[in-house]
């Protein structure tokens, strides 16, 4: 865990060359003070305001991507959009070319000739790989 940047290790590393300087009445006071002080900053708006804009300054790469991507992909669907529209609007023009102009409907194909469709047989299946190591 680490406390403004500072481990476990530097804080105890802290704490001993506090102790050799100040000396064990002086050490309470400013751990007194310092206790202190620290309540101030961390309570204070400006605190508040920093530790918000700092998670903003985080979490602004991943949002800048989400919204690079929704536009990206709002693009590529306006595209996908023209281009159905187009083809839609090709087949019904070749559809209004193709049927005849009497109005009537076109027959139906003849289900004799259906019938005598003959499909290919599938290939046989290989047999397997001959193994070697049943002989050893």
């Amino acid at each position: 865990m680490e406390i403004l940047g500072i481990g476990p290790e530097e804080l105890v590393l802290i704490l001993i060359i506090a102790l050799i300087l100040l000396g064990p009445k002086d050490m309470q006071k400013a751990g007194r003070m310092i206790g202190s002080w620290l309540r101030k900053v961390v309570t204070s708006d400006g605190w508040k305001l920093f530790q918000q804009t700092s998670k903003e300054i985080q979490t602004l790469p991943n949002r800048l991507m989400r919204e690079a991507q929704f536009d990206e992909l709002k693009n590529i669907g306006n595209e996908i959009k023209g281009d159905l529209r187009q083809t839609a609007d090709a087949v019904r023009e070749s559809a209004r070319v193709s049927l005849p102009a009497s109005g009537d409907s076109p027959k139906p194909a003849d289900p004799a000739a259906t019938q005598n469709v003959i499909l290919p047989s599938p290939p046989p299946p290989s047999a397997p790989p001959a193994d070697k190591d049943k002989d050893a």
